[in-house]
C-alpha cells in the first residue's frame, strides 16, 4: 500500500508542477491547437490553445511508478518486473506516436499531422513488439505477462494455442493489434471537449486500479483464501493504474474548461495503448469493454455515422463523436463533460461489481 500511495503522490506532484512549465514553454514556442474545420463553431475560440499537454501526463505515470520502483527495491530487494515494463513501454510507444503527429500539426499550422496509413503502421509496429515480448519474456513470478487467448476475467474464453506455438503467436498478434487500434483510436475521439478524456480516463484508470490490486490480494500461491489469479506482477500494474489516475487528476486541474492546455494525441493515444495494456496484462480484455464503456460509446456512435452516412448520405447524430450531437442539441460543453464522467463512472461501478461478483462465484461463495 506504501508503494502504491509514494507512486500516485509523485504523478500527482509532478503533473502539478510540471503542466505549468509545460504551458509556459509551448507559449513561448506558439505550439498551439490547430481546430478542425467541421467542428462545431463554438470551439474555434479554442484555436491556440497549448497543446502536447500528454508529454506531461506520459512523465508523471513513469517517474511515479519509478519512485514507486526504487522504494520497494531499497526496502524489500524486490527487483522490476518485465510486466510493468511492457505497459509502460505500449503506453509510451503509442504515446509517441502522438506525439509525432501533435508536433506535426503545429509545425504545419493545420489539424492534421501524420497520415492515417503512417499512425496505423506505427501502432502496428508498436503493438506486435508488446504481444511477442509479453510471451517471451519471463517473468520473476512465474506466470506470463499475457495469455495466447482471448479472456473474459482471467480464464480464456478462447485458447490461441489449438494449433500450435506459431499459430497461437500469430493470432495473438492480431488480437493485440487489434486492441491497441481500437483502445487508442477510442481514447482520441473522446478527447474533444475541455477535460472530457481527462476525467473519463481518470474514473476507467481507478476502476483497473482496483482490480489489479485484488488480483494481488488474491494471487495464486499466496495463500489466500477464495479464488486466486494466475496473473504476472499484479501489484505493479495497480500502481501504475494508480499513477494514472493521479496524472490524469493533476492535469485536468489545467484542462478543465477553459482549457489552459490539451493532452493531444501524446496524452489520448498513450492512455488508450495503457488502458489495453493493462486489459491484456489483468487478463481482462472482454471485461475492458465494460469497464470503458464511454469509450465504447464515442468509438460506436463514430462508425456508426461513418457508415450510416456511406450508405444513405444522411447522419444519424448531428455530429460524431457523441459528445459533440449534445453540444448542437443545446447542452453546455461542461453539462456534456459532467455527465459522461457520471456515465463512465456507472460503467466502471457496473465493471467492478461483475469482477467481484465473478471472484464469489469461483469460490464458491455465492
Amino acid at each position: 500500500m506504501i508503494s502504491l500511495l509514494i507512486g500516485l503522490g509523485t504523478s500527482l506532484i509532478v503533473t502539478l508542477i510540471g503542466t505549468p512549465l509545460l504551458i509556459r514553454l509551448v507559449h513561448k514556442l506558439h505550439y498551439g491547437q490547430y481546430i478542425r474545420q467541421d467542428g462545431p463553431q463554438s470551439h474555434q475560440i479554442k484555436r491556440g490553445t497549448p497543446t502536447l499537454g500528454g508529454v506531461v501526463i506520459n512523465l508523471a505515470i513513469v517517474l511515479g511508478w519509478l519512485a514507486s520502483a526504487l522504494y520497494r527495491y531499497f526496502t524489500y530487494h524486490d527487483k522490476p518486473s518485465w510486466t510493468a515494463l511492457l505497459v509502460l513501454f505500449a503506453m509510451l510507444s503509442m504515446g509517441l506516436l502522438g506525439f509525432i503527429d501533435d508536433f506535426a500539426k503545429v509545425r504545419k499550422k493545420q489539424n492534421e499531422g501524420l497520415t492515417v496509413g503512417g499512425k496505423f503502421f506505427g501502432q502496428f509496429v508498436f503493438a506486435t513488439l508488446f504481444a511477442v515480448l509479453c510471451l517471451l519474456l519471463p517473468t520473476k513470478s512465474g506466470f506470463p505477462s499475457a495469455q495466447a487467448g482471448i479472456a473474459y476475467i482471467e480464464k480464456p474464453v478462447v485458447v490461441f494455442t489449438f494449433a500450435g506455438t506459431i499459430v497461437a503467436l500469430v493470432l495473438f498478434v492480431i488480437w493485440v493489434n487489434l486492441l491497441m487500434t481500437a483502445w487508442s483510436n477510442a481514447f482520441n475521439l473522446t478527447d474533444g471537449l475541455d477535460g472530457l478524456a481527462a476525467g473519463t480516463s481518470m474514473v476507467a484508470f481507478m476502476g483497473y486500479s482496483m482490480i489489479a490490486y485484488w488480483e494481488s490480494a488474491h494471487l495464486s500461491g499466496s495463500g489466500a483464501e477464495g479464488y486466486s489469479y494466475a496473473v504476472s506482477d499484479p501489484q505493479d500494474l495497480a500502481i501504475i493504474a494508480a499513477c494514472a489516475v493521479a496524472a490524469c487528476f493533476g492535469f485536468l486541474w489545467y484542462n478543465t474548461n477553459p482549457a489552459q492546455i490539451f493532452m493531444g494525441d501524446t496524452g489520448s493515444l498513450a492512455l488508450g495503448g495503457l488502458y489495453a495494456a493493462l486489459s491484456i496484462a489483468t487478463h481482462t480484455e472482454l471485461h475492458a469493454v465494460i469497464l470503458g464503456g464511454l469509450f465504447v460509446m464515442e468509438t460506436c456512435s463514430d462508425v456508426i455515422q461513418v457508415g450510416y452516412f456511406k450508405m444513405t448520405h444522411k447522419r444519424v447524430f448531428k455530429m460524431a463523436p457523441i459528445h459533440h450531437h449534445f453540444e448542437l442539441c443545446g447542452w453546455r460543453e461542461n453539462t456534456v463533460v459532467v455527465r459522461f464522467w457520471m456515465i463512465e463512472m456507472v460503467f466502471v461501478l457496473v465493471g467492478l461489481v461483475l469482477f467481484y461478483t465473478d471472484w464469489l462465484v469461483r469460490s464458491g461463495l455465492l
